[in-house]
């Protein structure tokens, strides 16, 4: 009998590569704003993590949510930035 998590680790790579295949298709239509968004946000969710991950302060999640939502920002003042320029 298998334990939950050894479940866990099989299903976790398949997962992985849906959830990755999902998003890399709906990211076609995006405008330069929601694609700068949302880059911004992809890098401060995976920044956010590392640094939850190395101080130990914030969980791996707070970090990341919170690295996204200052990557959202940034990337919004980037495109602000590029159309004024």
């Amino acid at each position: 009998m298998m334990s939950i998590a050894h479940m866990r680790r099989q299903l976790a790579l398949p997962a992985v590569v849906l959830l990755l295949a999902g998003s890399l298709s709906a990211c076609s239509g995006m405008n330069d704003t929601e694609q700068r968004i949302l880059t911004g946000a992809a890098i401060g969710a995976g920044a956010g993590a590392g640094l939850g991950v190395v101080t130990g302060g914030l969980s791996i999640a707070g970090g990341a949510a919170i690295g996204a939502a200052a990557g959202a920002v940034s990337g919004l003042a980037v495109d602000v930035f590029k159309k004024n320029d």
